[in-house]
């Protein structure tokens, strides 16, 4: 390991000091990409030089660099976005200077996209990116949905994501639990993103400008999380002009307002359920009283006499689930999520990013026993961290990023066992990461991203100083690259469930404890991607996942003595293959993994319930004249491991995180099983599809969607009742709609 850090630190002082030597009669170029309509970034777009044969992408934010460009000269810079009309400016670049443009871009009919899709290669196509997908809002309307548009049921699309269950959004990623990933909105962490019990997310798929999502081997600017990353960005409103949506569905209501305000703009949005007659549909017609609501507001503010090329964020997310049974012999429970964040972006005099954050985020999960002699539980979490991230742009086109955090987390757990003792379990803390990663562009074929995460001070449980990390891109040709990535990821935070409970209500997160090391995974990735055509692409992946430790629950406890968690060990590897077809009118995607994986506990070997060998998406959609859009999807899955049931038998009940008993109980009747998930359940396919038409009167514009999920009923089955052995199974045929209306 130290002789791997000296190898780091070497390569990074050489790739450094390369740049001192680099050519000085030249300019750059910089700027931002946005929406002409409502001035919102555009991110991912094609910023191309026409005379260099070279260009770049805009960033998450709308932003691009183009350093290194000979001065004194007139180019014609070519502007292209999916779905925008492409833009053509003539540029003069200065020498020693940054030219600064603000492009806006204007949105085009489905019509004259066929004339306005321009394919350009732009030099930072060696940027490594494996593991990495980008979705976009248009992206997640055409997926099929439950009941509504949502980010994270959205990915179960992916290759490498499966999902359990058609009743939960959560996600498990290449072999990982889900607990295992982190989930970021605008930096700040959302530790339980879910409403109705895991139905769906908590953010609004409205404010949402885009979403990065790292599968594995993911650079050193991310960390807490061993199996994947989801970035979501929200948008910072319309600059333009004030308008307003409110949408409906089925199961809630929805509405946003947002506009300009002076040198910014703002966003508000809100959501609350009007019924839970749908659910019943998800829960094999069982009663759901689940209640909720969402609210987000985003305030920007960039004035150009208050320190110019800043950018000051105030935002905030709130979110409340309870779950009230009529009958007072069943508990109740409840869920919330308070986060907070100040933010300020600075784009500097030369190239250079910083990126400043103040973030609060708690997270709340209560058991209400009411008459139903389960104990009372609460889980509370608090997280404050201040964060700073710095990247430069050399001349080379060589980029140095560095970045700093300082995170304060409380984990609270009370528990009242059957003598009713009150105990917290919980732990406080602070720790502070810091990476740094230089990529290394300054060749058209050749992208090296080398980095390192440093723990300067650990969060309880015991853990590695250092994280490296290597990923790689090769151009063969420029539509046939290689790529590879290496890496080591750590974890100080997991959220403790029980791999035996169908559908969990109650999934407390906490500092792993001093006793238990840190989690810890080691990724290898390796893959091809490559262009066959200018509308078809090919994306294949290879990976192996090594977990070293992770938490696990104590299923065996026999005393009170005996502790709840226990270290796991685990393993995963497969291959994964993305196909992405553009064809005007059709957009077609297929997406196909074959998997393993294992967990161990006690050196006990099994595989876990989401371990499934095939997966298959095959998503179509049609874009018909008159803004009609059909699109279509079919999953198909393996079937996922069970644990047959034998019989039952006697055992003394004690209490423990999840389980709880009657308190005038003293022995329990407890299920005898066979070997751990040694049987698997039948395989699992399902048809959705959704007919899409938009409406653009005078005053008012409308979407209309209607969804029909599992076309042909498909009878899936999700478990067998323990105490009846009844089949019961997943969604059956289901009708939902969805109306928007936009002023």
């Amino acid at each position: 390991m130290k002789k791997l850090k000296c190898v780091f630190l070497i390569i990074f002082v050489i790739l450094s000091a390369a740049n001192l030597n680099h050519a000085q009669e030249k300019g750059t170029l910089r700027g931002v990409v946005k929406d002409s309509t409502n001035s919102e970034a555009l991110p991912f777009g094609n910023v191309y030089i026409k005379e260099l044969s070279a260009g770049a992408s805009t960033n998450n934010r709308g932003y691009f660099v183009i350093p290194s460009i000979p001065s004194s000269k007139k180019y014609t810079v070519i502007v292209s976005f999916i779905g925008y009309k492409t833009k053509f400016l003539e540029v003069t670049i200065e020498p020693l200077k940054i030219t600064e443009l603000e492009i806006l871009l204007s949105p085009s009919t489905i019509e004259l996209q066929a004339i306005e899709k321009i394919e350009y290669l732009t030099e930072d196509e060696n940027v490594p990116d494996i593991g990495k997908t980008v979705l976009t809002p248009k992206e997640l309307e055409v997926i099929p949905k439950g009941v509504e548009t949502d980010i994270l049921r959205s990915l179960a699309s992916l290759p490498g994501v499966q999902s359990t269950g058609d009743v939960s959004a959560k996600f498990n990623v290449r072999g990982g639990e889900s607990n295992q990933n982190l989930v970021m909105l605008d930096g700040m962490p959302v530790y339980y993103p879910f409403h109705a019990i895991g139905l769906f997310g908590v953010i609004d798929p409205d404010v949402i400008n885009n979403v990065e999502f790292f599968r594995g081997g993911y650079p050193a600017n991310y960390g807490r999380a061993i199996s994947s990353v989801l970035k979501i960005i929200t948008k910072d409103g319309n600059k333009n002009r004030y308008s307003a949506k409110a949408s409906g569905s089925l199961l809630s209501a929805k509405g946003m307002i947002e506009g300009p305000i002076p040198n910014g703009s703002f966003y508000f949005t809100g959501r609350k359920s009007v019924s839970n007659k749908i659910l019943k549909k998800f829960l094999n017609e069982n009663e759901l009283p689940v209640d909720f609501y969402d609210a987000a507001f985003k305030v920007n503010y960039n004035s150009p006499n208050f320190f110019s090329g800043t950018k000051f964020t105030l935002q905030s997310l709130l979110s409340e689930d309870n779950l009230k049974y009529s009958d007072v012999k069943k508990p109740d429970y409840k869920w919330s999520n308070n986060v907070w964040g100040f933010k300020i972006f600075a784009v500097g005099d030369v190239p250079f990013f910083l990126d400043f954050g103040l973030n609060l985020s708690s997270f709340k999960n209560e058991i209400i026993p009411k008459e139903s002699g389960i104990k009372p539980k609460l889980n509370e979490v608090y997280d404050f961290t201040i964060s700073t991230d710095f990247l430069y742009v050399f001349d080379s086109k060589d980029e140095l990023g560095i970045g700093v955090d300082v995170k304060s987390v409380k984990s609270k757990l009370f528990l009242v066992n059957r003598f009713n003792f009150q105990a917290d379990v919980g732990l406080g803390d602070i720790g502070s990461n810091a990476y740094l990663n230089y990529k290394f562009l300054r060749f058209s074929n050749i992208g090296i991203d080398l980095g390192a995460r440093f723990n300067i001070k650990n969060l309880a449980a015991k853990g590695d100083l250092a994280e490296p990390r290597i990923s790689f891109n090769y151009l063969f040709t420029p539509r046939l690259s290689f790529k590879a990535a290496f890496g080591i990821y750590q974890q100080e935070l997991t959220t403790i469930t029980d791999e035996r409970e169908v559908l969990s209500l109650f999934d407390p997160v906490i500092i792993i404890p001093e006793y238990l090391k840190k989690s810890k995974s080691t990724h290898y990735v390796v893959g091809v991607s490559t262009k066959l055509f200018a509308d078809v692409t090919i994306d294949i992946e290879g990976y192996y996942k090594k977990i070293f430790t992770a938490p696990a629950l104590n299923e065996n406890k026999t005393s009170f003595s005996e502790p709840d968690l226990l270290e796991s060990k685990g393993e995963s590897y497969g291959a994964e293959m993305q196909l992405k077809f553009d064809w005007n009118p059709f957009d077609v995607a297929v997406a196909y993994s074959l998997s393993r994986a294992f967990k161990e506990v006690n050196g006990f070997k099994y595989s876990p319930r989401y371990d499934s060998r095939h997966n298959l998406n095959f998503s179509l959609t049609w874009n018909l004249p008159d803004d009609w859009q059909v699109s279509t999807s079919w999953v198909y899955h393996s079937g996922f491991p069970f644990t047959q049931q034998i019989g039952y038998y006697d055992r003394l009940a004690f209490n423990n995180f999840l389980n709880d008993y009657n308190i005038y109980q003293t022995l329990i009747p407890v299920q005898y099983f066979g070997t751990k998930n040694a049987a698997r359940l039948p395989d699992y396919h399902r048809l959705d599809i959704i007919i899409a038409k938009k409406l653009d009167l005078d005053f008012v514009k409308m979407n209309l969607d209607l969804s029909a999920i599992n076309v042909y009923d498909r009878k899936n089955i999700y478990y067998f009742e323990q105490n009846t052995g009844k089949r019961i199974n997943m969604l059956p045929f289901l009708l939902t709609g969805t109306v928007k209306i936009e002023l």
